[in-house]
């Protein structure tokens, strides 16, 4: 077997990452060696692979749904925006540069298309299987010469492409006979049908819709999704997170003692990573939000000062908010405040900056004795230490380098009081650090609260993982999946006019 499938979408955010993540769970366990892919993406979420090659971290939680190590072929583009204008491009995991999205889209994506063929063809070679991502949506009509992530992989591969719309938000047939309608001929050929996600009620009342969708395109519905609370993998697109609610939800016990614990995490601008408080919130009695008001940290036991792709820029926001002033009298009153990576530099007492904001020298917070200059080469590191007496695993992708002049030390940064720095992203993932931070943040908020000594953090993503196995084995066509993913698209699909433009 050597076969391949593109889940592309109606629209962003229709499901693409998760079934993608189902698919290859769901492949998984009928013994078949699979891998998922994405030419492009664009995300202030990534992840650092064993090599040292920086990737979206959707890529990388597709990976786990594999049961493989992620690698820089899964994700050979990777577009991180510092703002709505430009982004730094990393290529097959190094950063290459900043650029526009005019200058991007101008003419450098479409000699990408060689390299992302050159990546699947490798994976394609090692696996079974390769589960490929769209981005947006593949009637983009405007981007269609320059694609290299929708149709125009999908035309380099000959990928059969399953087309994912997201029902919950209406319009999902209008959606799906849209999307092939503003297709050319040939990109038409190789849709061979839809799938429909977060689907509510009885699904007797969809199958006429989709019995005349079939009429109307020639192309069948491959499974209708119900939907879910709590399903998702790690998000794509920081600059599109909510202020509220942002934490998925889940079925989370009680809290083992007889205090909850408030996370407030600052939602500061060019937010990355923000994934690191995942772990936080899959504690029973651990309650995180967003917050973007100084009167939102009053009540916080703990606060998270985040990643970001513009750490003088966030720095700026925090002062202009009156938030800067609520984190320094936190500090003096000895109230918990965490930093992780862009927020730890925040939280020192110097930047300088020529490379990121080309700001030059800033203040920072003066909150813990470090000083931080941005360099040109990006640290991109896996490391492993101890902290708290518990041995803790993460990983480093930024370019302030920081030396710390004082305080006691905590993973690579330093800690004063409560108020604690570091650039490793992900550490709270590490289970027995995280119940005695937490047992150390209760103890300096006053909070009668008590870590649950059996959360397992991998555990629950393997959970969360095969939960979306089971979505696509349950709810989808696998039989029908089977062979498209074996056999590519059906011969003779129609064509749905009027078709791409000329």
């Amino acid at each position: 077997m050597n076969g391949g499938l593109l889940v592309a979408g109606t629209t962003s955010d229709a499901g693409k990452s998760v079934v993608t993540a189902g698919i290859c769970r769901w492949l998984v366990r009928q013994g078949v060696k699979v891998a998922p892919f994405k030419a492009q993406n664009m995300s202030l979420n990534s992840f650092v692979t064993r090599e040292g090659a920086e990737i979206g971290r959707a890529q990388a939680m597709q990976a786990q749904a594999c049961r493989i190590e992620p690698t820089a072929q899964m994700n050979p583009v990777l577009l991180k925006p510092g703002g709505e204008q430009s982004s730094q491009v990393v290529l097959l995991g190094r950063p290459v540069g900043e650029m526009s999205a005019r200058g991007y889209h101008g003419g450098r994506q479409q000699g990408l298309l060689g390299t992302v063929l050159d990546c699947l063809a490798e994976l394609r070679g090692t696996y079974d299987a390769v589960i490929c991502e769209g981005a947006g949506s593949p009637a983009e009509i405007n981007l269609r010469r320059t694609d290299i992530v929708n149709m125009g992989i999908a035309r380099g591969a000959r990928l059969p492409v399953l087309v994912v719309g997201d029902i919950d938000r209406g319009g999902v047939f209008a959606s799906f006979f849209g999307t092939v309608a503003l297709l050319s001929p040939e990109d038409q050929e190789l849709v061979a049908g839809f799938l429909v996600n977060k689907f509510r009620g009885d699904v007797g009342l969809l199958e006429p819709g989709l019995d005349m969708l079939r009429d109307l395109t020639g192309r069948p519905a491959y499974g209708v999704l119900p939907f879910r609370h709590g399903l998702g993998i790690d998000e794509e697109d920081g600059l599109r997170v909510s202020l509220r609610g942002t934490v998925r939800e889940s079925a989370v016990a009680p809290p083992v003692g007889e205090d909850v614990l408030r996370v407030a995490v600052c939602a500061i601008p060019l937010m990355s990573n923000f994934t690191d408080v995942d772990a936080l919130a899959a504690e029973p009695g651990v309650v995180v939000r967003f917050v973007d008001r100084p009167e939102e940290l009053a009540d916080a036991d703990l606060v998270v000062v985040p990643g970001t792709r513009g750490t003088v820029r966030a720095l700026a926001w925090l002062r202009e908010r009156g938030l800067a002033d609520a984190l320094r009298a936190r500090a003096a009153e000895g109230r918990p405040t965490l930093g992780i990576c862009g927020g730890f530099q925040i939280l020192g007492e110097h930047i300088e900056d020529e490379v990121e904001s080309r700001a030059g020298e800033v203040p920072g917070l003066g909150l813990l004795p470090v000083r931080v200059r941005f360099a040109r080469e990006k640290t991109l590191t896996r490391p492993t230490g101890e902290a708290l007496g518990e041995p803790v695993e993460g990983y480093e992708i930024h370019h302030g380098v920081a030396t710390v002049g004082g305080g006691e030390p905590f993973l690579d940064g330093c800690r004063v009081g409560p108020t604690w720095g570091t650039h490793w992203h992900g550490s709270l993932e590490s289970d027995g650090f995280r119940r005695a931070f937490l047992r150390e943040v209760a103890a300096a908020a006053g909070r009668r609260f008590v870590p649950a000594p059996d959360t397992s953090f991998a555990a629950l993503r393997e959970e969360q993982l095969d939960r979306l196995g089971d979505l696509i084995e349950q709810h989808a066509d696998t039989d029908a999946l089977w062979r498209l993913i074996e056999s590519g698209a059906p011969q003779g699909l129609p064509f749905i006019p009027p078709g791409a433009p000329a």
